[in-house]
């Protein structure tokens, strides 16, 4: 297991790279929409991991859900597991709350879920299956 990203939302992703990309230097991957999530997704490199800028996309999403009781701030970490199936059943026995329960999958082939912030103290965390490392 290891730390893939950080994911901070946004209003607007655009905007949001005035800090991240510019004044702190970070270098930027590009703007990737992820629809099943309702988002706009900047990514930074930060090392071995990134970080995402997250924008909705729509105003009933969860991320708009999100941003209008919270604001901007960060919603999620994400940790790198090598097989996603064994991970949620692992988790699943030691009675963890799950987000999905069957991963989903986006456009690239990575699988993910999240684990629920009551079930961590509070922090939302996401499971990634990345395709090219597996």
């Amino acid at each position: 297991m290891k730390m893939n990203h950080i994911a901070v939302v946004v209003p607007d992703v655009e905007e949001a790279l005035g800090f991240w990309r510019d004044a702190l230097g970070l270098p930027f991957g590009g703007v990737e929409e992820v629809p099943d999530e309702a988002v706009q997704v900047g990514f930074l490199s930060l090392g071995d991991a990134h970080i995402e800028l997250m924008a909705p996309t729509t105003a009933d999403s969860g991320v708009a859900r999100f941003l209008e009781k919270r604001g901007p701030g960060m919603h999620h970490i994400c940790l790198e597991v090598d097989d996603i199936d064994a991970a949620i059943e692992e988790l699943a026995a030691k009675g963890v709350q799950l987000i999905y329960e069957v991963p989903r999958t986006r456009e690239n082939g990575t699988r993910y879920t999240f684990v629920h912030p009551k079930s961590t103290g509070g922090v939302m965390v996401e499971l990634y299956e990345n395709p090219e490392r597996g």
